[in-house]
């Protein structure tokens, strides 16, 4: 990723997230690349995928693959 500033990133929440929550994920298209932070953190890390490797992860959190119960 280059040295772009993340608060520069366009990010978005899930509109099932409410409009004040701040317990949420937050995800940015950059390029070729979804970078994710946790909203409560907003300058804490990002994590960067892929966007196969992004696809990859949300249909496993959606069949319940990654429940931990």
């Amino acid at each position: 990723m280059d040295s772009q500033s993340h608060s520069d990133f366009a990010w978005r929440r899930s509109t099932h997230s409410g409009e004040d929550s701040s317990h949420c994920v937050e995800v940015a298209a950059v390029g070729q690349t979804v970078a994710t932070r946790d909203s409560k953190d907003p300058e804490g890390p990002v994590l960067c995928l892929t966007a196969p490797a992004w696809a990859d992860l949300l249909g496993k959190v959606r069949s319940g693959a990654l429940d931990l119960g």
